[in-house]
């Protein structure tokens, strides 16, 4: 089972999702919203669990939170995966664009410097304008697409970049959403949940709900739930080594 984008750190008890996390054997990629929360968040995984962590900015935070775009620097050497980034155009954070576009900006440099990275990003209301800035920055890493909602002209552009897309049972209730799933390359997609802030019946939603992503992707591609996991962890395998890793412990 994959969970390619959770806020572990976030949960009322941390350690009593990880350690069921571990006790089913989830992968797990843990994602941060703040530099600062990184090394914290990063001890939540114990050596030999298929717990990652990723070093994020989150846009939403942007305006808050660009002063510690010089802790970002510092820990990226030792980061494999980088998240939450990206871009948001909703009201509420449309105001904060400029900030937004220069952290974003920055780590997407930053990134292409160290060689590249496996990036999660939010793109909410901000697709095309993500796009434009990955299209910028082409050797910033892989990038994968968190809980797109972009319009099809913006997947078929994702898609023609390389992107990845990671989707959750939330994103999957929407016939929209349905709709999108069944266009994106079947080798290019991983489940996730975006516990805790993702609502399933009414309670956050957990790492192992990403297994009621694989039920829906069963339907929606007319495989055997066991073919869809083998599909899932062949993505997962080749996304893992396709990008140079870095040297330390901790980035691995």
């Amino acid at each position: 089972m994959i969970d390619f984008h959770a806020h572990l750190d976030l949960y009322p008890d941390p350690h009593a999702v990880v350690e069921e996390c571990n006790a089913r054997g989830i992968y797990v990629l843990s994602v941060t919203t703040t530099p600062s929360a990184w090394v914290k968040t990063s001890e939540l995984a114990a050596p030999g669990s298929r717990i990652r962590t990723a070093l994020g900015l989150h846009p939403q935070l942007a305006h808050q939170r660009k002063s510690e775009l010089s802790i970002f620097d510092s820990h990226l050497p030792d980061a494999m995966y980088v998240g939450e980034i990206g871009l948001d155009g909703a009201p509420d954070f449309k105001p904060y664009w400029n900030d937004q576009m220069t952290v974003f900006d920055h780590v997407l440099l930053a990134c292409s410097q160290a060689g590249g990275r496996i990036m999660t990003i939010h793109s909410r209301r901000a697709t095309s304008a993500v796009l434009d800035r990955l299209e910028a920055f082409p050797n910033a890493g892989t990038a994968i697409l968190h809980w797109f909602s972009g319009r099809k002209y913006d997947l078929d552009r994702a898609i023609a970049l390389g992107c990845w897309f990671s989707v959750g049972p939330a994103m999957l209730a929407a016939e929209k959403s349905r709709r999108h799933v069944c266009h994106m390359p079947r080798d290019r997609i991983l489940t996730e949940t975006d516990g805790p802030f993702a609502q399933i019946d009414g309670r956050s939603a957990m790492p192992w709900d990403a297994q009621k992503a694989t039920i829906e992707l069963a339907a929606l591609w007319e495989m055997s739930e066991l073919n869809v996991e083998h599909l899932l962890n062949s993505n997962l395998g080749r996304l893992i080594g396709g990008v140079k890793s870095v040297s330390k412990a901790g980035a691995k």
